[in-house]
C-alpha cells in the first residue's frame, strides 16, 4: 500500500505576529493557491503571504496528528519552533523545489 506524503507548513503575515498552520499533499500548489486569495479565508483576511516554515511526512496521517498538536501551542512555542530552522523568519516559498 502506497502512503500519501504530506507537509504541515506556516504563513506568516509580513510582520510576523500572525499564523496560519495547514496540511497539504501538495505544498507548492498550496502556496501559490493561498497568495492567489484560493485558500482560506483566514489567510486572506490576515495577508499571511510567507511561507516560514515547512516540516515533511512520509505519511499524511502523521501530518495532520502534527498539525492538530501545533495548533495546540502557545503563540511564542510556534515562534521558537519556527527560529529553530528558520533563525531570521524569512519567506521560504521561493526555496521549494
Amino acid at each position: 500500500m502506497l502512503l500519501k506524503q504530506g507537509h504541515v507548513y506556516f504563513m506568516s503575515n509580513k510582520y510576523r505576529t500572525t499564523f496560519y498552520i495547514g496540511v497539504t499533499s501538495d505544498l507548492r500548489a498550496r502556496v501559490w493557491q493561498h497568495i492567489n486569495g484560493e485558500g482560506s479565508e483566514f489567510v486572506k483576511k490576515y495577508h499571511l503571504f510567507d511561507l516560514v516554515l515547512y516540516e515533511y511526512f512520509e505519511d499524511i496521517t502523521h501530518a495532520i496528528a502534527r498539525e492538530k498538536q501545533l495548533k495546540n501551542w502557545h503563540h511564542d512555542w510556534k515562534v521558537n519552533l519556527i527560529k529553530s530552522v528558520n533563525p531570521e523568519m524569512k519567506d521560504l516559498k521561493d526555496d521549494l523545489e
